[in-house]
């Protein structure tokens, strides 16, 4: 409805991204402090069950479901959305900063006549209802406020691990709202053939809370085992660095950095990495970092809350045994 706060919910393997609940939680209290509703966007195929799960979060559940949105598609997803954001006027439109959302919104925006404020790391609402986005410039030297001054709605992108995850509605108070799935296939330029998703043990690097990463100090792919293993203790993701993966020691799937992902743990083991500045932009916003290094002059001891000088062959074990003590 007009004025609304919406969220755009992505899903992987049958649940909700943990993102996408986060976002909801920031979109509940903007839209408290707004009076206005809570809706969340939802397209799919045969995603009935998760469209009654976030009744228990939203206020309004817009709801598309329909074979020609079982895999994404940008020529499908932003003429649904910019149809029904045309006839709502929502006041706010929300997302995670993911790769899907990273490629859709901005040329939603675009239709739309509005902007977008993308990677941010806090939202807050202004006196004359304005949003104001604070995001990162610069690789992190500069957090800058964005304020959409006249467009609408106003649209923000959300770095995972910002904002905790909501309080359920027990019952759920939503209500499910199916859309009428209208797409012109003139428009539709992009024929998408299939999905193939890797198969993952781990949460993905950009909403894992714990991450541990290595570089070029493991010297060789085998060693990675040290850190999956201090890994499979702390519940954390395996993360790598440019060279590690420009080595052949881990997929791209995994780097960390600028030419990677973006990441904001709570916790972020840095082991063996120099600290250079394209790795140090994707993780700059980690909530506590630990660096494991045997250079005294390593710069990833500028960006660390605790350092550990020493070998990691020797440290990485010792402190993994130790945690097996105590957790």
């Amino acid at each position: 409805m007009a004025g609304d706060v919406w969220v755009f919910a992505e899903y992987q393997a049958g649940k909700i991204r943990k993102t996408s609940l986060e976002v909801l939680s920031k979109g509940r209290e903007l839209a408290e402090q707004l009076g206005s509703g809570l809706g969340v966007l939802l397209l799919g195929s045969g995603v009935d069950g998760l469209a009654q799960e976030l009744t228990a979060y939203a206020d309004t559940v817009y709801y598309g479901d329909n074979p020609l949105l079982e895999k994404y598609n940008n020529d499908v997803y932003y003429q649904i959305i910019a149809a029904l954001a045309e006839k709502e006027k929502p006041h706010i439109l929300l997302a995670g900063a993911t790769f899907l959302a990273r490629d859709l919104f901005p040329r939603l925006a675009g239709r739309l006549k509005t902007g977008i404020a993308v990677d941010c790391l806090s939202l807050e609402m202004g006196d004359d209802g304005s949003l104001i986005a604070r995001r990162p410039l610069f690789g992190g030297k500069v957090l800058a406020d964005v304020v959409c001054r006249e467009g609408r709605p106003q649209i923000a992108l959300v770095r995972p691990n910002t904002f905790s995850l909501p309080d359920v509605q027990s019952p759920a108070q939503g209500k499910v709202l199916p859309l009428d799935v209208t797409v012109d296939t003139s428009q539709v330029k992009l024929e998408v053939l299939d999905v193939t998703r890797m198969a993952k043990e781990r949460l993905d690097l950009t909403e894992a809370e714990i991450i541990v990463t290595g570089g070029r100090g493991m010297k060789g792919a085998e060693n990675f085992q040290l850190l999956d293993d201090l890994a499979d203790v702390l519940g954390a993701t395996v993360g790598a660095t440019r060279g590690v993966v420009d080595n052949g020691w881990r997929t791209h799937d995994d780097q960390v950095g600028k030419s990677g992902k973006t990441v904001s743990p709570k916790l972020y083991f840095a082991v063996g990495l120099s600290g250079a500045i394209h790795h140090v932009m994707g993780m700059n916003t980690s909530k506590v970092v630990v660096a494991i290094n045997k250079d005294p002059q390593a710069p990833i001891f500028q960006y660390a809350d605790y350092g550990v000088l020493g070998d990691l062959f020797e440290i990485v074990p010792l402190l993994t045994e130790t945690l097996k003590k105590e957790i």
